[in-house]
């Protein structure tokens, strides 16, 4: 029987990975108020979040193995998911201060946090480097270890694409409704998001396993890619019509003037009037601009047509699991625990 692994189990891998990481850096003679730093660094940008990316590699390598991990196997799946939490945490870092966040999960942002500052460029720098150092570590004799390399570089550079689109689509302080479609939405959603959340995970089982073929890739791509493209669309749905105490936050797509689903939507249906109505309310950082977005959305049924999107999509997506070819390695639990996250998921 495949075993799920629980936070705890996976938290428990994290202080083996920190000390080879501060080792690494000793070697360099690094002073010991840098090393605090760099262990505080870790600590806090790459714990305390739900972990799903990272426990998605123990997880596809226990489906597709079909039984429990042994402890090396576990192990090892596990560091390849702290590396994904390791992207991860560079990625928000990064991220925050490009848009100038102030809180991350419930805490101000890293750069926020006092004597940080622009200190926290490099911090990110620093956490995408660990990835690195725990890979030659750990996976220098693995037979695909320059293939577990070439994929974290690949997924990295289709994030920032995809983020790159995002910021010039939709700058928080330009507003410009012509500068927005469904098909840069779509191009930002794919990479900045499907690639590292859901390809990323199960790739990194199939090297871990060596059974990954292009064959087997390209299958899991084909899934995992539409999967994630439906996650980021219920993100921006819940981000409106979600409860914040579901959510654990109060949505800010509106005010933040995001290139979101919803706002595609409004604008492939709006009248003449209505646009005029979105151009002048839209990515105002007002409550009462807020409201008027959100009348409007009530008014062209949006919620009504996300609902009819996710069940046509969710059909399609199982369609795809059914006629995975499970010769090439591939099992379709792995698929089917993914969608069992996210459908219907109210938070």
């Amino acid at each position: 029987m495949a075993q799920k692994t629980t936070l705890k189990e996976f938290e428990s891998v994290f202080p083996k990975l920190e000390e080879i990481l501060v080792e690494h850096a000793k070697k360099y003679n690094l002073p010991s108020e840098q090393l605090d730093w760099y262990k505080l660094s870790l600590e806090t940008n790459t714990l305390g979040g739900k972990c799903n990316r990272g426990m998605s590699v123990p997880d596809s390598v226990s489906l597709l193995q079909g039984r429990a991990l042994t402890e090396d196997e576990y192990f090892h799946s596990a560091t390849l998911g702290w590396m994904t939490e390791l992207l991860q945490a560079f990625f928000l870092v990064s991220d925050d201060i490009m848009d100038s966040s102030i809180t991350r999960r419930g805490k101000p942002c890293w750069y926020r946090q006092e004597g940080v500052g622009m200190v926290a460029i490099n911090d990110a720098f620093m956490l995408e480097s660990a990835i690195y150092t725990l890979l030659k570590k750990l996976f220098r004799t693995h037979p695909r270890y320059v293939d577990l390399i070439e994929l974290f570089h690949e997924v990295t550079f289709q994030t920032e694409i995809g983020q790159l689109c995002d910021l010039l689509t939709a700058p928080e302080d330009v507003v410009n409704l012509d500068n927005f479609s469904m098909d840069k939405y779509r191009f930002i959603v794919i990479y900045k998001t499907a690639y590292y959340s859901f390809y990323l995970p199960v790739a990194l089982a199939l090297y871990q396993l060596d059974i990954a073929t292009p064959e087997n890739l390209k299958q899991a791509e084909d899934i995992l890619i539409p999967l994630g493209e439906y996650f980021q669309i219920q993100d921006d749905y819940l981000d409106n019509f979600g409860l914040p105490e579901h959510i654990g936050k109060i949505g800010t797509d509106i005010m933040d003037n995001k290139c979101s689903w919803l706002v595609n939507q409004a604008l492939a249906i709006v009248t003449p009037e209505q646009r005029e109505i979105l151009a002048e309310n839209y990515g105002r950082k007002n409550k009462d601009n807020e409201a008027v977005i959100k009348k409007l959305y009530n008014d062209l049924k949006l919620e009504q047509l996300y609902q009819e999107y996710e069940e046509k999509r969710v059909g399609e997506i199982r369609a795809l699991i059914a006629n995975i070819d499970e010769s090439q390695g591939l099992k379709k639990e792995v698929f089917e625990t993914f969608l069992s996250k996210i459908y219907k998921r109210s938070k």
